[in-house]
Parts: C-alpha cells; structure tokens; sequence
C-alpha cells in the first residue's frame, strides 16, 4: 500500500484510499506524536452490506500502547448496494456518537466514524478485536456463547427501558412503526418475501413458503403491538454480528446498521431461533429466555415478568423472516448468503410454527 505520508481526512471511496497519510490524519491524537509510515489493507468478513478491512500498521517511534492493527469498514463497493444501504451507514454513524456511551452493551472501541453524501460515503476505524473470533450463523452457537449474548442483549435494551427519547430517535433506520409506517413494511415485506422464495426455490421447503406467506399478511398489525413497551432495537442480532474471545469468556457487538424502536424482545426472538436448529432451540430457549429477562433487572427493569417477556418473545419471532428476507432482497447474491439466509429461515419458520407465533399475534392485535 502507499506509504504517502502527506494527511488528509477526505472519506476512503476504496480500500486503496487507507493510507498512512489517511490514518495519520484521522488518529493524531490517538498516535501521540508518533506516526504511520505504512499499511497493509486485507479484506476481512464477507458482508453483503459494506466491506470490511484489516489494517496492519507499521510505526515511527510507535509506544507499546499503540494497536498494531485496526479494522477499517467502508460502505459496499457495489454502487448500487451503497445508495441502497445509506440509511444503514447513518444509523451506525448515530450509533456511536449518539447513543452507544449511554448503554450496556459490549462494542467495539470507535476511534474515528465520519459519513458525507447522505450517508452514501461512510468510514469506521475501530479497535481489532482479534483473536476474537466471529460467530457462525450457519452452523449456529454453544449454549454458552448464546448465554453471552443475551446478558449482552439486555444491556442494549435495560438502560434506556421505554426512554421516550426513543420515539424521536433521528438515527433509526427503521423508526418506530405508525399506521402508515405499518402498511408500508407489510408492502415491502411482501416484496422481499416474494424476493426470496423466487431466489432460493426448491431449496425452500413448502412448509416454510406458507408459513412465509402468512407471516407477511401479519406484519402491519405486529408492528402495531405492544405500543408501551419498547427500546432501541440493534434490528439485526445475530450470530454473524457478534465477536466472541477465546474460552467464550466476552462476546462483543458490531455491525449497527439496523437500528429500530419497537418491542424489545424482537432481538431475543431473532437471536434465539436463528442460532439453533429446532431441537436444540427448544431445549434452551426457556434458561435462555429467563437469562435475558433476570438481566434486565439487573438494569432496572423491575416491571416486566418472565410470564410477559415469554409471550414477546414468541410474538417476536416474526423478526426473523422480516429482518433476513429484507437484507437478502436488497443485497449483493453470495452462495454463503444464500445459504446463510434458507438456514436462518428454516429455523425461524420452525420456531413460528412450534411457538404459534402468528396465532398469539392475532390474539393480541
């Protein structure tokens, strides 16, 4: 890579652009006097929605509190799927420098966020949580990583318990849902599901095509539940966006893209069924669900019985086509992303059909 030490803050358009000169202009606090006298940029992850990098540095008088390395993220290098995710860019944006200090929940540290063009042109630089490891949302997670990330989960939501500054919460990419709001989901929501079943075909079986189906004839009036109970929702809390150290000893939480207001055991219910097949879910789901709802009483939310948080959470699994349909309909095609999506679906279809889900939902509207 270029070892140009002339600085600059522009935003990086490619991964080309991270530069000493670059990072040196960005960092100068962070780096104390010392500089970057050269990089060497590697893709890292395969997301469908921005690109990821690793960047090893090479220092001047570099002091033993420096990181050796950093992760660059850069919106998608598809022009295309850049215009389409902009609103995900300014939603991470206000994530880290509106909201992330004023919860629970473990991230990443940020040392540099900046986005131009509407969001369209985005740059993260954070700290390398190596040799933390990603976890693997086609083949799913052990008990004790899922234990992690629910405690983790209830220090996203337990803070700000039912904030009313949620409601105008402007970094959401998908605000809290009105009337309108709601029939214009349940519209694209029918998109993307007919997106996706024309996608994956016979790979889909025919169980979980209708219970797709039907799932999105419910999704304006599941929007509308609940109105009282709601918190800042990470939208997309799965296995694929979390970070878990050596031992499964802390797991950390990326990717905050999808951010939403809503009923907050929708990540719960997301989290849950699409990190187990069906046995295991419903061998765990209960400790599981128990675990979230005893966390976040140790964050103050002493309203909200296990009796409540267990019937959110069998009305949130709608999260789980929602979420995966929308992301797989408007995103670059991978053969890991098709696989990664039936797998997902699979699960969360199972868990609709096993929980009755779609039946609670008509209860309650």
């Amino acid at each position: 890579m270029s070892s140009d030490g002339s600085q600059t803050t522009a935003i990086p358009l490619h991964p080309d652009d991270i530069t000493p000169g670059w990072l040196n202009g960005v960092l100068g606090p962070v780096l104390s006097g010392a500089s970057i006298d050269s990089v060497t940029v590697i893709p890292v992850g395969t997301g469908q929605t921005g690109a990821t990098y690793r960047v090893t540095a090479s220092y001047t008088q570099r002091s033993g509190l420096l990181p050796p390395s950093f992760v660059v993220k850069l919106p998608s290098q598809d022009p295309e799927v850049r215009q389409r995710v902009a609103l995900g860019y300014r939603s991470e944006h206000a994530f880290y420098t509106e909201v992330g200090a004023t919860l629970a929940v473990p991230t990443a540290h940020c040392y540099h966020i900046d986005l131009a063009n509407d969001g369209a042109d985005f740059v993260m630089v954070m700290e390398d949580l190596a040799p933390a490891v990603q976890g693997d949302q086609i083949n799913g997670c052990s008990t004790g990583q899922a234990s992690l990330a629910v405690e983790a989960l209830a220090g996203l939501h337990g803070p700000r318990w039912c904030d009313p500054a949620w409601l105008d919460f402007g970094g959401t990419t998908m605000p809290r849902a009105d009337a309108d709001i709601a029939r214009g989901m349940g519209d694209l929501a029918r998109f993307a599901a007919d997106t996706t079943v024309e996608r994956l075909g016979d790979r889909m079986s025919s169980d979980d095509r209708s219970t797709i189906d039907e799932a999105v004839s419910w999704v304006p009036a599941w929007l509308l539940l609940e109105p009282e109970r709601y918190a800042l929702l990470h939208g997309d809390y799965r296995l694929d966006n979390l970070l878990f150290d050596p031992g499964c000893s802390r797991v950390t939480v990326v990717d905050w893209q999808t951010l939403t207001v809503g009923l907050p055991a929708r990540d719960l219910s997301y989290f849950i069924a699409t990190s187990f097949g069906a046995a295991d879910r419903s061998s765990v789901e209960g400790d599981l669900v128990t675990a979230y709802c005893d966390a976040l009483r140790s964050h103050g939310v002493v309203d909200y019985s296990i009796e409540d948080c267990w019937d959110d959470y069998r009305v949130g699994m709608l999260q789980v086509p929602l979420l995966t349909m929308l992301g797989f309909a408007f995103s670059s095609a991978t053969e890991r992303g098709d696989d990664m999506v039936l797998a997902m679906l699979t699960r969360g279809c199972a868990a609709i059909r096993e929980l009755a889900t779609l039946d609670r939902i008509e209860q309650r509207s």
